[in-house]
């Protein structure tokens, strides 16, 4: 292996995908500017004509593109690349008890479509399915363009072109990973581009080209607002199109797409929701738990306590219709050996306190959404603060994060009173370091959404399985 500097590269064949995906996350963090393929071998520890390699076909694939050239120490300016935002595009869905919103975003993770409608989530699965169907069609009807073909025969009579064992987020440009590589990577069945100098441009490939193949890749992006999908049509027509990440309350197996039982919803018990949308929509599907998602969609987009770099550890606190936690250690959301970390709101902190939906009784949830009922915000802060400060007790994180409806509601009332009880633990224990701060999660009430479309984002460039 080749590893120089911090990076994670290696020229190996087996990890080829691996060594795609640093170099895309390098092209994101660098934004508009671009980065040259020195600087991308230099931080990846790759070889330079590794970099050509991997660069020519995310060129090729409409991925990248040139920003311009820039000076360097000696000999010709070196050309920089830049990411194309527009060549891929994710789904995010955060089913709530009472709501669904969802949004579409592109490579950046920046939302270029959206939508909010009323939902119940115990109206049944036929009801809910059919929500998200319909939500997913009207986004990439209106940004990438309606679908131009219909699934033939009944709903689900037709399974996903991803079998469930695959990776999602394993489609660029509407084809799908031949098994050589893992996401990020895509085989196209001919050989790699040759190798070449960095800073030149492909044997025989003009400027424009490479303009053409970049309008090629943001040909989906043209909007179509008021022409609606067909009813029953997939979304695999969308050829920029990677997948569809879903978020809801828990308990669920990530792993599987397969929820439990559902706080207040045990009739979902069970219930196999990604595979059921994923023949429904014919895209693959990611499940998991609303507060993991934010959480994951928090960590990749710099609302940690280290901005993004990924050494920090805090816990997103959701407190919306349910309560609930998002725990992210090493910039990695922690889920548990059975994927059931974090249902934070059903710690029992009064011995019997009131009944809680989940059937115990004095649950943090359950006093806490009481006192909101009541219109006690100072108590229901108080409240959540205790748990957060259990948490700070046990895990030693650096922040804590509060988002949902409810907070958003009143921020200034809960970031004050969870603060007050952080404050007062730090006093009791005599820390040198002061309290562990607190703060308004970025992304307001779409930020469940958000971190549902990282889901399939994150493995794209290189952060594992969605977290």
């Amino acid at each position: 292996m080749n590893r120089s500097n911090a990076g994670d590269g290696a020229n190996l064949l087996a990890l080829r995908s691996h060594n795609t995906a640093l170099v895309l996350d390098l092209l994101r963090t660098a934004g508009a500017e671009g980065i040259s393929r020195l600087e991308l071998a230099e931080r990846t520890g790759l070889t330079p004509q590794a970099v050509s390699k991997i660069t020519a076909r995310l060129r090729g694939e409409g991925l990248a593109a040139e920003a311009g050239r820039r000076a360097s120490t000696g000999g010709k300016p070196r050309t920089v690349l830049r990411l194309v935002p527009g060549a891929g595009h994710a789904l995010g869905v955060h089913l709530d008890r009472d709501e669904l919103r969802a949004v579409l975003v592109d490579l950046d993770g920046a939302v270029v479509g959206e939508r909010c409608a009323p939902l119940d989530l115990g109206a049944g699965a036929e009801v809910v399915l059919a929500g998200v169907a319909r939500a997913a069609r009207e986004l990439v009807a209106e940004v990438l363009g309606p679908p131009v073909a219909e699934r033939p025969g009944p709903p689900g009579a037709e399974g996903p072109r991803t079998p469930a064992t695959e990776v999602p987020g394993a489609w660029v440009g509407g084809e799908r990973d031949s098994g050589a590589g893992g996401p990020g990577e895509r085989t196209s069945g001919t050989s790699d581009p040759g190798e070449r100098a960095s800073g030149e441009r492909e044997p025989g490939e003009s400027a424009s080209e490479e303009r053409v193949s970049e309008e090629r890749a943001a040909e989906g992006r043209v909007s179509c607002a008021g022409e609606g999908a067909p009813p029953g049509a997939a979304l695999d027509a969308a050829p920029t199109l990677l997948g569809l990440g879903v978020a809801l309350p828990g308990p669920l197996d990530h792993v599987r797409g397969v929820l439990h039982r559902v706080t207040g919803f045990p009739e979902w018990d069970g219930y196999p929701l990604r595979d059921a949308l994923a023949r429904r929509l014919g895209v693959p599907v990611v499940v998991d738990k609303d507060t993991n998602a934010a959480a994951l969609g928090l960590a990749i987009g710099g609302g940690s306590a280290d901005g993004g770099r990924g050494g920090g550890s805090f816990a997103y606190l959701h407190l919306g219709t349910g309560l609930g936690a998002g725990l992210v250690f090493g910039g990695r959301v922690h889920r548990g050996a059975r994927t059931g970390a974090g249902e934070f709101g059903h710690q029992v902190v009064q011995l019997d306190g009131p009944p809680c939906t989940c059937g115990a009784r004095g649950c943090i949830e359950a006093l806490c959404l009481a006192a909101v009922a009541r219109g006690d915000l100072a108590e229901a802060a108080r409240v959540l603060g205790a748990g957060a400060a259990n948490l700070a007790g046990l895990l030693d994180i650096d922040l804590v994060l509060l988002g949902g409806r409810t907070v958003a509601a009143a921020s200034e009332a809960f970031v004050h009173g969870v603060g007050a009880v952080l404050d007062a633990r730090a006093r009791r224990e005599g820390g040198h370091t002061g309290a562990v701060p607190v703060r308004i999660a970025p992304g307001g009430t779409r930020a469940v959404a958000e971190g549902a479309a990282q889901l399939l984002l994150a493995p794209l460039f290189g952060r594992g399985d969605g977290g």
